[in-house]
């Protein structure tokens, strides 16, 4: 009975890859299979039913994997640093390089041979990923390939039986959410957003500050990516001679909502225990004109531009199911310091990290943290002084950076947090334990570009959030790592 679940899972997912990655590779924001109508105002969304025979991957495990295979898939700006970072990690063993151009996959050997690793082997072109995914030598597949190829790949994948980790946003519509939703419950793979800002220093720190209650109940929550793009723009990978625009600007030109939601939602969804005792349950977007947009395109192609989707600045307010407000930002175009805003408004404290960082807390919850004050007069009309805010740092300082910390900051990627979030993939499939991240998370980060644009095409109406657990988002309560136990 089990052999032959286990084909009719084969040959549905199997069927479903062919449907889709014989498709054109461009994805949209919007997905033509998402079903919605009206109720009382707001835009409701049709939830799919879990399939007969599937379950839920909440606390997924996996059987242990003593030895990491993996195989990268896109070695540009992220892959070829992913490539370099994996090589730090022991029980790692790399099997296998792909990207579009054999030239940039060929040049990540040389990050192998430094570490004393063999040689992997190496595919190339439109289609590569695909030989890479039929290997029975690999389990785990790591994409970072350009936005229209994290999905493709990852069915692929999954299809045939690996694990996958997908850089951001991991999908670009409603309709990928769900199939990789389907995929994973089906095979019981994991499929991990690979969300790097989920383990910056000041977010690690803060997170396990609020799971011991130093900010009581926390009610509002920040998050963002603003980061004027005007250097990266000629960068991005551009299809050959004829593609003036590079992936990325096509996209925003072709797109609209908030299209790269994860770095701000991620960090404050863990706060908020998503899907872990919590879950979003309304939201409302707007965007401001698109301004900069199209003068990008008119500087590329020497041509106006009659039509750019997306705003200059997008905003996005969420409401959860217990009462907790979001609010997340976008904005690549204008010309502003860099911020992820991180911020959190509790019953008894304030955490902040753009532009100024630093933590609100009186007198009376600073002892009760734990933290002996050296001034009698605190109070959260200000943020802590340097000696409290450091001793408080100290005290609450999250496990996995005591773990990782110190190596993070020796081989880097974005300051560290990149080596850390593999770090944590790998350490949880060589022992079996649930990863960071689930397919629950990436949906639930990657949705706000669909249900953005539903929002902002219909005069910035409220739109009903799907729970993508289908019913389950209360059975745990509290957001927590993982460790195995010790003997």
């Amino acid at each position: 009975m089990k052999t032959k679940m286990n084909l009719a899972i084969w040959c549905l997912c199997a069927w479903m890859a062919c449907c889709f990655c014989t498709q054109p590779a461009a994805a949209q924001s919007t997905s033509p299979s998402t079903r919605w109508h009206w109720d009382k105002g707001t835009i409701v969304v049709e939830t799919p039913e879990r399939p007969a025979g599937q379950q839920h991957v909440i606390g997924l495990k996996a059987p242990k994997l003593d030895v990491v295979r993996v195989g990268f898939v896109g070695l540009g700006m992220r892959g070829k640093e992913a490539v370099k970072r994996f090589t730090y990690l022991p029980g790692v063993r790399v099997i296998a390089l792909c990207d579009h151009e054999a030239d940039r996959a060929e040049a990540c050997q040389k990050y192998l041979t430094d570490a004393h690793m063999p040689k992997a082997a190496v595919y190339a072109g439109e289609k590569g990923y695909e030989e890479l995914c039929r290997r029975k030598d690999i389990d785990l597949v790591y994409i970072a390939t350009d936005w229209d190829h994290h999905f493709p790949v990852a069915v692929d994948a999954l299809t045939h039986d690996k694990h996958v980790a997908i850089e951001v946003p991991s999908a670009m519509n409603l309709e990928q959410c769900w199939t990789l939703i389907n995929l994973s419950e089906r095979t019981r793979k994991h499929c991990m957003i690979l969300e790097n800002c989920c383990y910056d220093w000041f977010e690690m720190n803060t997170l396990n500050m609020a799971q011991h209650g130093v900010f009581g109940e926390i009610l509002r929550v920040q998050g963002a990516y603003i980061h004027n793009l005007d250097d990266f723009w000629p960068y991005y990978w551009k299809n050959g001679k004829d593609d003036k625009l590079g992936w990325r600007l096509r996209y925003n030109k072709e797109n609209r909502g908030d299209l790269y939601p994860t770095h701000g939602l991620g960090p404050v969804a863990q706060l908020l225990d998503l899907h872990r005792g919590d879950r979003m349950v309304t939201l409302v977007a707007m965007d401001t004109k698109a301004v900069h947009g199209p003068e990008l395109v008119e500087k590329a192609t020497g041509e106006p531009c009659d039509s750019f989707r997306n705003g200059d600045h997008t905003t996005t307010l969420i409401r959860t199911a217990r009462g907790k407000v979001i609010e997340i930002q976008h904005n690549v175009m204008s010309p502003q310091p860099y911020n992820r805003l991180y911020q959190l408004t509790g019953t008894k404290g304030f955490a902040n990290k753009y532009p100024v960082e630093g933590y609100a807390l009186d007198v009376t919850q600073l002892k009760n943290s734990g933290v002996q004050p050296q001034v009698d007069n605190l109070n959260t009309h200000s943020f802590l002084p340097p000696n409290e805010m450091a001793a408080l740092v100290e005290k609450y300082q999250h496990p996995i950076l005591k773990q990782y910390g110190q190596m993070a900051r020796e081989v880097g990627g974005h300051g560290g947090m990149d080596f850390i979030m593999d770090a944590r993939l790998v350490y949880c499939l060589q022992n079996g334990l649930p990863l960071d991240m689930d397919v629950y998370d990436l949906a639930e980060w990657c949705c706000l570009a669909e249900l953005g644009s539903l929002s902002m095409d219909n005069g910035c109406a409220p739109v009903a959030v799907p729970d993508f657990t289908r019913g389950h988002w209360n059975d745990v309560q509290g957001y927590r790592h993982a460790f195995k136990e010790d003997k």
